[in-house]
């Protein structure tokens, strides 16, 4: 388990600079380089809406299940399931549900609503995340329940649940039982539960790094200057722009 302080911490920190030390930038130093940034599937993609965006960044243990069309050879499992691995996850979760559910559908399925969010909410779960609709969004909003889906529609037919705590993939993001979800309105990305503490490390350190340069970059007045601060050709006060000078 990662320290609940550890998960607490990185809640101060946007979803983007998350992923910067996850993998978007293997060759600087604070990159953990956990994926190959565009090959691999960490992250969300734009199919994916924040509902909540002012309750700013959240973090989490994922639990995964997927829902579709009820199959009459296949009655297994139901949400009560999905409650006993909310129940049995690390605190605080997520759930990352992915829907499966026919192109003809597929946009209209209303799936979560205000008695599955407060009876996921009862159990320390902080969101859902998924990759199609949800509806009671208004009832949803006082709760404090962050939603990030792929719209809003108002009702839905019969539905079933096809697995629990097995592999999903959800708008772009491939998600396991136990990583860690970091979700803002920017979206979400996964890692391992093992690089939590890492990862806040890290993401301290490049926003110090990056604050820095930001405020030099405020302070610039030349294209020589900014250059500098980006690693170009040295700088210094009063000198030609090293593109100007003869050789």
């Amino acid at each position: 388990m990662v320290d609940p302080q550890v998960l607490e911490e990185l809640k101060k920190y946007d979803t983007p600079s998350i992923t910067n030390v996850v993998a978007t930038y293997p060759e600087h130093p604070l990159c953990l380089g956990l994926y190959n940034p565009w090959s691999e599937n960490w992250y969300t993609d734009q199919t994916i809406h924040c509902m909540y965006p002012e309750l700013g960044a959240l973090c989490g243990y994922a639990v995964t299940c997927v829902f579709g069309l009820p199959d009459p050879t296949f009655k297994r499992l139901t949400f009560m399931e999905i409650v006993d691995a909310l129940d049995a996850s690390p605190k605080p979760t997520i759930l990352a549900l992915e829907q499966k559910f026919p192109p003809e559908i597929a946009g209209k399925v209303g799936l979560a609503g205000g008695n599955m969010t407060a009876a996921m909410q009862a159990l320390d779960c902080v969101g859902c995340i998924s990759n199609g609709p949800s509806r009671d969004i208004d009832e949803i909003r006082p709760m404090g329940f962050q939603y990030h889906i792929s719209g809003i529609t108002p009702g839905h037919g019969a539905q079933a649940v096809h697995s629990v705590n097995a592999p999903v993939h959800i708008a772009g993001m491939d998600v396991a039982p136990g990583e860690i979800i970091h979700m803002d309105e920017n979206g979400a990305c996964k890692f391992p539960a093992d690089c939590a503490e890492k990862v806040l490390e890290n993401v301290i350190k490049l926003l110090e790094e990056e604050g820095d340069r930001i405020g030099q970059l405020q302070n610039a007045s030349s294209a020589a200057e900014i250059r500098a601060i980006f690693g170009g050709e040295g700088y210094a006060a009063g000198a030609e722009d090293p593109e100007d000078e003869s050789s």
